[in-house]
């Protein structure tokens, strides 16, 4: 399987969810199946737009590698799944601002109609990635250009609060993808709507993390573009749902695919000590933090696939106390 393929497969299954951004800015696009969807391919990407959002991807720059992962979830026996189409930092970078600053009119805009519409990146302070508004709305252009030079949350900033009033389209860039959002910001007490929508969070910007600690990327590589595909203990909208077996299935094979070579390792080896019937006390742990993660998670996924193992509660009592 090469990652065009992956990203094509994905693209084609209505519970696949897509994330672009970093911790605290983040625009994510999703379709319903009954949803028209409006689809354009070309031999460097695949673009998909549907009245409430749409997503542009390439596949074409030499140094792309699609990473699977897994990592746990704070809800014992679950666990979190998805892939990222990444780069090096040093060739991901695109520039992103520190300040709200305007890019001029949006070319690449996914939709015709919008393409004359300015773009300001909101500047979220990230180089391999952009959350950029976009509007022709007279009085929102003033009031961006206004603050343009100064921080999005400075505390005299009236941008933040036109923003919020008007709701303009949320353009989420990086070197491989593009993500826009045109439904509408939910007030601040609101919820996110179902569908593409964006977030940005200040107090999680200020960890200056672009992806959450417990993720095993390389060190020196950033995700451009995060899949998610369907997970089968949980929907979209984290709703819990009966094991779904071919759910589970697909997402492995793309893990044996992509997932990174050690880890990967490190699952078969528990694996096969738990089926084989191993005592725990005879396993030596991974030495490093995911590695540990990994077999935490394999214990969960066992309780799943093969909940008659007769030795596995020893098993998940050793290397995951909170579960018994």
């Amino acid at each position: 399987m090469t990652p065009q393929a992956a990203i094509e497969n994905a693209l084609a299954q209505p519970e696949t969810g897509w994330g672009l951004g970093v911790l605290g800015a983040l625009g994510e696009f999703c379709r319903d199946p009954e949803e028209a969807c409006e689809a354009a391919d070309t031999p460097e990407g695949f673009s998909r737009v549907t009245p409430r959002g749409g997503i542009a991807i390439r596949f074409d720059h030499p140094a792309l590698r699609l990473i699977a992962w897994e990592e746990p979830s704070p809800a014992i026996g679950l666990w979190r799944q998805g892939a990222g189409l990444c780069l090096p930092e040093t060739l991901a970078a695109i520039g992103g601002a520190e300040c709200i600053t305007e890019l001029g009119p949006d070319s690449a805009a996914l939709r015709p109609a919008d393409r004359a519409a300015i773009l300001f990146d909101m500047g979220v302070g990230f180089a391999h990635c952009r959350a950029c508004v976009r509007t022709a709305d007279p009085g929102l252009l003033t009031a961006l250009r206004a603050g343009a030079g100064r921080p999005l949350f400075a505390p005299d900033s009236l941008a933040g609060h036109a923003i919020l009033a008007t709701s303009p389209h949320r353009v989420f860039l990086s070197r491989l993808a593009r993500i826009e959002v045109y439904q509408p910001i939910p007030p601040p007490d609101g919820k996110s709507p179902i569908g593409p929508h964006t977030h940005l969070l200040p107090g999680l910007l200020r960890a200056r993390r672009a992806h959450v600690a417990t993720r095993p990327l390389p060190a020196g590589w950033v995700s451009c573009l995060d899949i998610y595909p369907a997970h089968p203990l949980r929907d979209l909208q984290e709703a819990p749902r009966s094991f779904d077996a071919g759910h589970h299935a697909a997402f492995q094979a793309l893990l044996a695919a992509f997932g990174l070579p050690e880890l990967q390792a490190e699952k078969t080896r528990i694996t096969a000590a738990v089926r084989a019937g191993l005592a725990p006390a005879d396993f030596a742990p991974a030495a490093d933090r995911h590695g540990r993660a990994t077999a935490r998670i394999t214990l969960r996924q066992l309780g799943w696939t093969d909940p008659g193992l007769a030795n596995l509660p020893a098993w998940q009592s050793m290397l995951e106390p909170a579960a018994g």
